[in-house]
């Protein structure tokens, strides 16, 4: 009985699981591959990791984040896809759908801001 309990798990899983996207952006500079972690059919995404590499030093980041839309006119739902939002502390990063790549200390210090190009 055990195993087919497990065979039937795992059909479930097969059938239900989540799948993962993942995309790199690189620029002059940065490495970063952005994972979601949501399940397809979903507007936006609560589970999306971002791991940036720096091409000079070496040094890497890793951070857990979001997708990042504009609102609708209702103020609530989730409209046209601008990319990803990560934050770490009072640092933002983030990583537009048209390649650039910023990061922003504060309300406005802008650290960051590099464009570059996505591979799928």
């Amino acid at each position: 009985m055990e195993n087919r309990v497990k065979k039937i798990l795992f059909l479930c899983l097969l059938l239900f699981g989540v799948s993962a996207t993942a995309a790199t952006l690189t620029t002059d500079n940065y490495r970063i591959t952005v994972n979601v972690n949501c399940s397809e059919g979903h507007v936006s995404c609560r589970d999306v990791t971002y791991e940036g590499v720096s091409k000079k030093s070496g040094n890497s980041i890793t951070l857990q984040g979001k997708t990042w839309h504009t609102l609708c006119a209702d103020g609530v739902t989730p409209c046209r896809f601008r990319g990803y939002l990560f934050k770490n502390g009072s640092y933002r990063y983030l990583v537009h759908q048209s390649g650039l790549l910023q990061v922003i200390q504060g309300k406005n210090n802008v650290l960051v801001e590099e464009n570059g190009e996505w591979v799928y």
